[in-house]
């Protein structure tokens, strides 16, 4: 399966070039599992996009500190990319910014959480049972701020947590999202918490510092990816 990660993150600090990039992690989540996997990484948030998106079976939209609402010209080109992409009826699954994206892009809404942020490992519900999922109840680590607000036109929620009704959503077998990082190692995110530690409310670090002995359940979720990818669709 040739699989496009189209990658969002604009971070560029010191933190970030002391960690591996977005598109390496999605790698690290999901290589190990399908070994024959081709993974192809896009820096969007640089402008760089495929030329010609039948080359791929599937596609990934990673996260970002970037706002979905920012006016910057590859936001507006991502999302229309998007739009193609759900219209082509390929497996398309995204994660926090991608997710938000992928809202926005089909006729959806985000907007801020009115409790603020959410950092640190949580606990999620599957409000609904998608073949690609089994479990009830797993922990991911999560960073954000904006969340969906409204669901695009024939969305079905299937996660949420604390503070995040819309913690993920399918459309009918082909798109799939969740609000948080999978893709997020522990290490990656106890570091980030304190990275963050100066520039964010105390209480929400205290909290973030206090859930990470939860851990998350990334090998549980990967497997939810993977199959949501494998699933049989109508031709």
């Amino acid at each position: 399966m040739r699989i496009a990660i189209l990658m969002t993150n604009t971070d560029e600090s010191a933190f970030s070039q002391q960690h591996p990039k977005d598109g390496e992690k999605w790698k690290a989540l999901l290589a190990p599992k399908r070994p024959g996997w081709a993974f192809t990484v896009y820096s969007v948030k640089d402008g760089k996009f495929p030329k010609n998106e039948s080359n791929y079976d599937g596609w990934i939209v990673t996260g970002s500190p970037a706002s979905v609402h920012d006016d910057a010209p590859w936001i507006a080109r991502l999302l229309d990319l998007i739009t193609c992409i759900e219209a082509s009826g390929k497996p398309l699954f995204g994660a926090c910014f991608g997710h938000q994206a992928i809202a926005l892009a089909l006729g959806g809404e985000v907007g801020q959480n009115p409790d603020g942020w959410v950092l640190g490992s949580v606990e999620v519900e599957a409000t609904a049972r998608p073949p690609w999922m089994e479990a009830r109840r797993f922990w991911q680590y999560g960073a954000h701020i904006e969340q969906v607000t409204k669901l695009p036109k024939g969305a079905e929620i299937v996660l949420r947590h604390e503070g995040c009704p819309v913690g993920g959503f399918r459309i009918a077998d082909h798109v799939f999202t969740t609000q948080n990082h999978p893709e997020m190692t522990h290490d990656f995110i106890a570091a980030l918490v304190e990275e963050l530690a100066s520039e964010k409310p105390a209480d929400v670090i205290e909290k973030a510092r206090a859930s990470l002995p939860l851990s998350a359940d990334n090998g549980l979720f990967s497997d939810c990816i993977i199959r949501f990818f494998e699933h049989e669709r109508a031709a």
